[in-house]
């Protein structure tokens, strides 16, 4: 059943980048849950991660504002006070479900496919911190950098400018670094071309498929 909510706020973290806050209602998710959200009319509608913890009382929902995109363009100009339609939770990403087993787990993510790794860190934020290797095109669309160095083994890579202590270049050029295990799973989040990169370079080190989950944020241009 799809409900509205009240926007808390909007909180941009780069020109492109923003955070919707909006009241939670009691709505029951997992990490690596997705909402979709409506248009006014109801007539289009978008799939978004939730980057909010499980103990949090407002949902998160982190957006990159897409040049002619009809629902980023819409939530970007929400205002607090504004109602916005979602529906219920959705997913079968679990970025940490191996944790539950006991089996080490690596993030790998892209722009804003940090969000459902956040929502996983915000909910749980005991030991053992992950591994993370997150890549970002400006150093301003690195989100929560603290958090996420503060909870995991963060490696930031940056590929459009050079920024001290960070790596300059793609986030993919980190993935030697890793240690590869046969129990380690590696949950990797954004963009296709990255993904398809990763995956390739896992299954090459000997990495079980089994082991590799993936979700799509965006698709890069042909």
């Amino acid at each position: 059943m799809d409900s509205t909510h009240r926007v808390i706020e909007v909180k941009w973290w780069a020109p492109e980048i923003f955070e919707l806050v909006v009241e939670r209602k009691g709505m029951e998710f997992v990490p690596g849950d997705c909402i979709s959200a409506y248009t006014a009319d109801g007539a289009e509608s978008r799939p978004y991660s939730l980057a909010s913890g499980i103990g949090e009382d407002h949902l998160r929902l982190l957006i990159r504002k897409m040049t002619g995109g009809v629902l980023s363009t819409y939530l970007a100009a929400r205002q607090p006070g504004d109602v916005v339609q979602f529906s219920e939770p959705f997913g079968w990403f679990r970025p940490g479900q191996s944790h539950d087993t006991g089996q080490p787990f690596v993030y790998i993510a892209t722009g804003t496919g940090i969000a459902p790794f956040l929502s996983y860190l915000r909910s749980h934020p005991g030991p053992p911190p992950p591994r993370c290797l997150y890549g970002v095109r400006q150093y301003q669309d690195a989100v929560l950098v603290e958090l996420l160095q503060e909870r995991c083994q963060l490696d930031l890579a940056v590929s459009r400018e050079t920024v001290a202590g960070h790596h300059h270049g793609r986030v993919t050029d980190l993935l030697g670094n890793l240690p590869i295990e046969p129990t380690t799973h590696f949950y990797l989040c954004g963009l296709d071309s990255m993904i398809e990169e990763t995956t390739d370079w896992l299954e090459e080190h000997d990495v079980d498929y089994m082991n590799i989950h993936r979700e799509v944020f965006f698709h890069a241009s042909p």
